[in-house]
């Protein structure tokens, strides 16, 4: 056995196997082993033309998504400055963009699970369905008759806008 084969012996990892053909004894050349992080498996499955395109579809509803999330500041805004002269009415535009938003998060999961674009991505996505459909019409709700649960209302608002930014970074980076 030579110093070089005694190195690759006893790389972790590497296991040696005698050879039946050798008359010289065990064969000590290395072969991976199947739990050896030292050959990776390359071979990517490349993403069809179809999920490329949910994909693209996936990142442009992030983008829309946080769009509407600026408009949605400017229309809660609005609303509180508009209150002495419409009343509660002045808050009908946010109530109706954040269903919309609602909506578009929704969409955005079901583009995720097709498009796959990861773990992280699909659970966020979940995440930012329950934030905007559940929580948020929940702490409204509350917000009537608690000024507390209103603050928490906005906060859920800027944590939303945070996953959505996320998600939409992690899927700009992401290679298709």
């Amino acid at each position: 056995m030579t110093k070089g084969d005694a190195a690759a012996a006893a790389a972790p990892g590497v296991t040696t196997t005698p050879s039946p053909h050798s008359a010289a004894g065990p064969d000590t050349r290395p072969t991976a082993s199947p739990h050896s992080a030292a050959a990776p498996d390359t071979r990517a499955t490349p993403a069809t033309g179809l999920r490329r395109g949910v994909f693209l579809g996936y990142r442009w509803a992030l983008l829309a998504f946080l769009l509407a999330g600026v408009a949605q500041i400017s229309l809660a805004g609005l609303g509180v400055f508009s209150l002495h002269d419409q009343g509660d009415a002045a808050f009908a535009p946010h109530r109706d963009l954040g269903f919309t938003m609602a909506g578009i998060a929704l969409l955005i999961l079901v583009l995720a699970v097709i498009a796959r674009p990861g773990a992280r991505a699909i659970v966020g996505a979940a995440v930012l369905v329950l934030l905007t459909s559940l929580m948020q019409s929940l702490l409204a709700g509350l917000g009537e008759d608690h000024a507390a649960y209103g603050a928490l209302h906005a906060l859920d608002g800027l944590l939303i806008l945070g996953i959505a930014g996320y998600l939409y970074v992690r899927a700009r980076r992401r290679e298709t």
